[in-house]
C-alpha cells in the first residue's frame, strides 16, 4: 500500500531529535494560517484535532494529520516531509534547532492510486 506521507532521512533524524527533546510528537499540514503551509511539530497533545483532521500517517512514529479541505486538494498526492536550514514556524518545535520541515509532493502513479481508491472503499 503507498503511504500518503513520508519523511527524508534527514526529516526522520530531525524528529528523533526533538523527540529526545521533547518526548512524543505528531505533525499537522498548517493550511496557510500565521506559517503558510509548512507541516507543523508539536508535542503529542499540544495540537487539538477535531472532526475536520484527516489522520494522514505516521512518520518515524509520530502521527501526521492534515485538514479534511486540504486532504482533499492533495489526495492525488504523497507528502514527502524534508527539512532545510532556516527559521521555521515560530510554533513549531524544530525551530529552536535552526531547521525548518518542508512538504516536498508527488502525484501517485495510477496504479498506487487505484491501490488507494481499493483500500478506501474497502473501509465504507
Amino acid at each position: 500500500m503507498p503511504l500518503r506521507v513520508t519523511a527524508t532521512d534527514a526529516a526522520a533524524a530531525l524528529i528523533r531529535t526533538l523527540k529526545d527533546i521533547h518526548g512524543p510528537v505528531m505533525f499537522h499540514q498548517s493550511g496557510g494560517c500565521c506559517d503558510g503551509s509548512a507541516p507543523m511539530c508539536f508535542a503529542l497533545g499540544d495540537f487539538k484535532t477535531g472532526a475536520q483532521d484527516v489522520l494522514l500517517g505516521e512518520i518515524e512514529g509520530s502521527p501526521f494529520y492534515i485538514g479534511a479541505a486540504q486532504f482533499e486538494y492533495w489526495r492525488h498526492t504523497q507528502l514527502i516531509i524534508d527539512v532545510v536550514d532556516g527559521r521555521g514556524g515560530m510554533f513549531s518545535l524544530e525551530g529552536p534547532e535552526g531547521k525548518r520541515f518542508l512538504t516536498r509532493s508527488r502525484v501517485f502513479s495510477n496504479d498506487e492510486w487505484a491501490k488507494l481508491k481499493d483500500a478506501e472503499q474497502a473501509k465504507a
